[in-house]
């Protein structure tokens, strides 16, 4: 029987892997920027379910409406602060189809904004896996599956703005693999450290990441799909959420 930490830790992995295929795909490949932001589409309905029915829903059993609305409104503050930063910085478009980032330009600023980015999106994420698993006695599936298809296309915007400011291919998987790394080490330190906090700590820890993920679903994910899928966009939209619901009750 493998220890729920060194599971949690697997899963974070997991979650932040898709960057990394993300990356392999945008190197090797040309991607469509319609295939691009449809799997945005995707992933922000499979977000939205996730953030509505798995995220804020035990946040309230943990820690009721006083926790609840606190780190929610915490966290949509929190990204919206640092994205507003890292947007000066060339990082505007990290979760974006590449043609915004390859049209500005890149330099090693904007470069190491996207890096910072990259981890500041994803270890609430990789928390909040790590916190689910505390709370369920098992991890949810949706929330994973959520975080996994994010993360493809941030994967794939962002290798295509670093490669074309020159960056060797070791140093663009490198980036990743340490990305990713970051993720499991994240969700790991979610289990291992709020295991032991009060679920107060825990509903807020939730909620904060909730509130985060929302904002930066609706600041970068579905911008990008409705430019590019349009009058599409609601309807796959919408086939995310489902899917998203369906793995919160059989996962």
């Amino acid at each position: 029987m493998i220890p729920e930490w060194i599971m949690a830790g697997l899963w974070g992995l997991i979650a932040g892997s898709a960057l990394l295929i993300g990356a392999l795909f945008a190197y090797v490949f040309e991607i469509p920027q319609r295939i691009v932001a449809s799997i945005m589409a995707f992933g922000a309905g499979v977000l939205l379910s996730a953030i509505s029915l798995e995220l804020m829903e035990e946040s309230f059993s943990l820690g009721g409406f006083p926790n609840m609305v606190t780190g929610f409104l915490l966290g949509a503050l929190i990204f919206t602060v640092i994205n507003i930063y890292l947007a000066r910085y060339g990082a505007k478009h990290r979760k974006r189809s590449g043609k915004q980032v390859q049209s500005n330009g890149m330099s090693e600023d904007n470069c190491l904004a996207i890096v910072v980015g990259s981890v500041i999106d994803g270890i609430p994420e990789s928390i909040a896996i790590g916190i689910t698993i505390i709370t369920g006695g098992a991890v949810s599936v949706a929330t994973v599956v959520a975080i996994f298809i994010s993360n493809i296309p941030e994967g794939l915007s962002s290798t295509a703005g670093i490669k074309n400011a020159g960056w060797n291919p070791g140093s663009i998987f490198g980036m990743w693999l340490l990305i990713t790394a970051v993720s499991g080490l994240a969700s790991l330190a979610g289990y291992a450290i709020f295991s032991q906090l009060p679920q107060g700590v825990n509903s807020l820890t939730l909620a904060l990441a909730a509130g985060g993920i929302l904002a930066m679903l609706v600041d970068t994910m579905i911008p990008e799909a409705f430019s590019e899928t349009h009058d599409l966009t609601g309807l796959i939209t919408v086939l995310g959420f489902i899917v998203s619901f369906i793995l919160s009750k059989i996962g």
